[in-house]
């Protein structure tokens, strides 16, 4: 008898410890993720009544340049896209983007370009100052000059594109260095990620 008495104490022991570390580890307060504070960071669960929100439009900044690894050719390629949250409260970002060409980079002008999303989509949190990134690669131009498209269709170019992402608005985007160039209006992009894409 005093063995069973011993051992559902133990067991209480346990289950109370387990209990302890799952609420201490989840804890609101607690924003150590080991992660640099620049960049974002996958979500984890958290209590009911503590979730971060979804980053508004207006809490983020766009930037876009074209990506290291890109198709060979004359035009754009590919092109990573980083958004920084700009507000003193965590939100999240998720999800792949839609993307639009914007003629004569007026947003009202815009051309719906046809994406097919690559990889799985993890929500990633941004805290304050924190940074994702996603990576559209195009259809890439070729040839000299004005270039030509495999395809037979004319090359276009794009001022600046206009980049959606799910519950968190539409950002236009510039290239730093110079304008978007694609052929045959598709493009495949990624989810939102926490780790800088090449």
């Amino acid at each position: 008898m005093q063995k069973s008495s011993i051992r559902r104490g133990a067991a209480a022991l346990v289950a109370l410890s387990a209990a302890v570390l799952v609420v201490t580890g989840c804890h609101p307060g607690n924003t150590d993720t080991g992660a640099d504070s620049s960049t974002g960071s996958p979500v984890s669960s958290q209590p009911t009544g503590t979730a971060v929100k979804t980053c508004a439009a207006g809490s983020l900044k766009a930037r876009a340049y074209q990506a290291a690894d890109r198709p060979q050719g004359t035009g754009t390629g590919a092109a990573v896209v980083r958004f920084t949250n700009t507000t003193s409260k965590a939100c999240v970002l998720r999800g792949h983007p839609t993307v639009a060409g914007a003629a004569n980079g007026s947003p009202e002008l815009n051309v719906p370009l046809e994406v097919t999303p690559i990889g799985s989509a993890s929500p990633v949190r941004l805290a304050p100052g924190g940074q994702a990134w996603l990576k559209l690669t195009f259809v890439q131009v070729q040839g000299e000059g004005d270039g030509y498209c495999e395809s037979g269709s004319a090359p276009v170019l794009y001022p600046t594109m206009v980049i959606g992402l799910p519950g968190a608005g539409a950002h236009q985007v510039a290239l730093d260095d110079g304008e978007f160039a694609e052929c045959d209006g598709t493009l495949t992009a990624t989810a939102v990620t926490a780790t800088r894409p090449s």
